[in-house]
């Protein structure tokens, strides 16, 4: 499972530990987790000017990037929602994605802002660099 700030890097850095872990789901080395809500902040998210920028991308290009994910990721349907576990509405997205896909590990820049609520469902937090080594 796949932070929105995960998908961020790996839409700026090509060579970057996030860039791996997106590829090796892209190539189904890794099963991807998606759901609907969360693919439309992705997607709002990368379109922003400031990413496009640092990437140089275009909005096009961002579209065959979700494109990829998209067909290669396994789509999540939301049956329950767990709120409120987290402080960001939008962490609460990445959260029930990986609660309701029973995801092993939710890879995220921003382990203090999830804190332990991932564990109470089974979930391990990890960091991009952590994650490329198990691969």
């Amino acid at each position: 499972m796949l932070d929105t700030d995960v998908m961020v890097a790996a839409f700026r850095s090509p060579t970057g530990a996030s860039r791996a872990i997106l590829r090796a789901g892209i190539d189904r080395r890794v099963q991807l987790l998606a759901s609907n809500p969360l693919l439309f902040e992705y997607e709002a998210v990368l379109k922003r000017e400031e990413h496009l920028s640092a990437a140089r991308a275009t909005i096009d290009d961002v579209d065959v990037i979700l494109d990829m994910f998209t067909d290669s990721a396994e789509q999540i349907r939301t049956h329950y929602l767990w709120r409120p576990q987290l402080k960001d509405a939008f962490d609460e997205l990445v959260l029930e994605t990986a609660v309701n896909g029973a995801a092993d590990v939710l890879v995220t820049f921003n382990l203090r802002d999830f804190g332990k609520a991932p564990g109470n469902f089974g979930v391990t937090l990890a960091l991009p660099r952590d994650v490329i080594g198990r691969l």
